[in-house]
């Protein structure tokens, strides 16, 4: 009888017992979140015809998309939640935002031409979202395989932006515009080598005059922002095509996919 109570008595405390509920990390997400917003925003601004304010938001999705992964590691709170948010948030800020602003702005007096290359510019990034998550663990971190996303972005959001401070009306470029947008949703999924800037050390210390230097851009850049904002994000644009042709000049590898025959992490991580 004692036997059949002890036996019950830890039944009872087994079934009490409950597992800790899985929670999600405020910080980080909170980020994200604030990313997609800057996303959304610029869809209703493109909407309501504000297409400053809907570059503006795009930018503004740009610098808190580069803020949540480093605030995850730096508070050790990554998950794979986060991970998925972090690459559904960027379809929308650099994916549909850039194809819906332009389209609104310059392409649709194009008919069928524009759908086309606001579509393609779309596709491209959720194939290029969806390489990079499976490609994670086989690229070499010092470069992206093929133009980043919110660079992208960067490069039509800046295009506009400066043309609408210009007085510059879409229709009157809607062939640039066209041209521009392919190029950027193209060159996302290219296997172009476009530098990363994740070997630079923040620990690392540096001649005195690459902090003039650094002291000068910013400088440069508050003269007039529009300009200088659209032409880093031209020479970064391009500057995958340069490496690439100076590599295959000299002979070197091209490819930033390691010769490592494991299995790819298929965890998202952009």
């Amino acid at each position: 009888m004692q036997d059949e109570n002890d036996s019950a008595a830890t039944d009872h405390e087994t079934a009490v017992v409950r597992k800790p509920r899985k929670g999600i990390y405020v910080l980080p997400n909170l980020f994200t979140l604030a990313a997609l917003f800057g996303g959304f925003y610029a869809i209703v601004m493109a909407m309501n015809g504000r297409f400053d304010q809907a570059a503006m938001g795009v930018f503004c999705a740009m610098v808190l998309d580069s803020l949540d992964g480093r605030v995850a590691r730096m508070t050790n709170t990554q998950s794979a939640f986060g991970e998925q948010m972090d690459s559904l948030s960027d379809m929308v800020s650099f994916g549909a935002a850039p194809a819906l602003i332009s389209y609104e702005w310059a392409l649709r007096g194009l008919g069928r031409w524009g759908w086309f290359a606001a579509f393609v510019y779309c596709a491209c990034a959720a194939l290029r979202l969806a390489r990079f998550n499976v490609n994670t663990g086989v690229v070499d971190k010092r470069f992206f395989q093929g133009l980043p996303s919110p660079a992208a972005a960067a490069l039509i959001a800046g295009f506009i932006w400066l043309a609408t401070d210009r007085d510059i009306a879409g229709g009157s470029v809607s062939w640039y515009t066209f041209a521009l947008v392919l190029y950027a949703g193209l060159t996302m999924v290219t296997n172009v080598p476009f530098y990363s800037f994740k070997d630079v050390s923040r620990k690392r210390t540096v001649p005195f005059v690459v902090i003039v230097l650094l002291a000068l851009g910013i400088g440069v850049i508050y003269i007039y922002p529009p300009a200088a904002i659209f032409g880093v994000f031209v020479v970064y644009g391009f500057s995958g095509y340069v490496m690439y042709g100076i590599r295959k000049a000299r002979g070197l590898h091209t490819s930033v996919i390691s010769t490592s025959t494991d299995e790819p992490d298929e965890r998202g991580l952009h």
